[in-house]
């Protein structure tokens, strides 16, 4: 059965059951989305709120967290019964998550990060952000099947993922208590969550991929069409240079930043360049590589970015047809 919160009252030493509910009551959700934000130690230790009503493609995260590991956390929101479609929505938004960088995160969130942990006095104990993602589920009840599947998903394939049910409690005397279960304790989700940060580090490689053509092409045209910055400014900035110009430097795509004013700055400028030539290093992203050649500067900069001759043809047909699609 699902894990469900009894409360009693003791009264002239007498136990007095407390059944009521936020929809009797008449608290709305903008009360626990609230009690959320002042007191984000409900949902669990050393957690902060960064954004909420945080867009993805394929839907709004409800809340975005990040915890002193740097991990992201997505917290799904449900005033009633949790069910099987708020994990299945929870995990479509942490699969897109999982590709931020530090300056998708703070377009997303629309402030920096960086001020934002500052300001809060929250301290990482890494420097790494969003190396994993952390799922939250929380409402007041939930399906039983839902239980199974979460704690199947954290025990079996070592998932960030919990369920936090909230009860919310009116005594005879008028005062309001809110009481908290987990279904998976908060002490074994942490070792867990370490467990899995030690196995999952970012892979990178120099290697180019072998794709033909047309599979080259299908992958382009799914990346370049992502709607994250990074994307973005290899398909508005990057490649076209390298289609100008046989060699393209960083100094060159500084210039371009700031001329389209996409970098306030010099320094944001080289922070966004760094960005893209991480991206570029990802090991899944060979078909990246394949178009693209390089010198190698240190691990996160890359210098006289180039196309090779034979997929400038194929670069310009992906171009033109994405543009053709806006």
């Amino acid at each position: 059965m699902a894990t469900e919160i009894k409360v009693w009252q003791i009264i002239k030493e007498t136990l007095q059951p407390i059944e009521t509910s936020m929809v009797e009551e008449k608290r709305l959700e903008k009360d626990l989305e609230n009690w959320i934000k002042t007191h984000p130690e409900i949902l669990g230790e050393n957690i902060l709120i960064i954004g909420e009503q945080v867009s993805t493609s394929g839907g709004v995260i409800d809340f975005l967290g990040i915890d002193a590991s740097g991990d992201l956390i997505i917290i799904e929101l449900k005033r009633d019964k949790l069910g099987r479609d708020a994990l299945a929505q929870a995990i479509d938004y942490a699969s897109e998550v999982a590709s931020w960088t530090k300056e998708d995160i703070n377009e997303r969130i629309n402030q920096n990060l960086e001020n934002l942990l500052n300001d809060k006095n929250f301290q990482l104990q890494d420097s790494s952000i969003n190396e994993n993602q952390r799922i939250l589920l929380v409402g007041f009840s939930m399906e039983d099947r839902l239980q199974r599947m979460i704690e199947w998903l954290s025990e079996n394939y070592g998932m960030s993922i919990n369920a936090v049910l909230l009860k919310y409690i009116k005594t005879k005397n008028d005062e309001e208590l809110i009481a908290r279960a987990m279904v998976i304790p908060e002490e074994i989700e942490k070792e867990r969550t370490e467990k899995q940060r030690r196995q999952i580090k970012i892979q990178l490689s120099d290697e180019p991929g072998y794709y033909n053509i047309d599979e080259l092409k299908k992958l382009l045209l799914k990346y370049l069409s992502e709607d994250r910055p990074v994307p973005k400014r290899i398909r508005t900035i990057l490649l076209p240079l390298c289609l100008e110009h046989p060699i393209v430097t960083r100094n060159m795509i500084k210039e371009e930043l700031l001329k389209r004013k996409e970098a306030k700055d010099e320094t944001s400028a080289g922070k966004i360049i760094t960005t893209i030539s991480r991206e570029i290093g990802i090991k899944k992203r060979e078909y990246l590589r394949q178009i693209l050649r390089y010198d190698r500067i240190t691990v996160d900069q890359k210098e006289n970015y180039r196309i090779p001759a034979e997929y400038k043809q194929l670069v310009e047909e992906i171009l033109s047809e994405l543009n053709n699609k806006e």
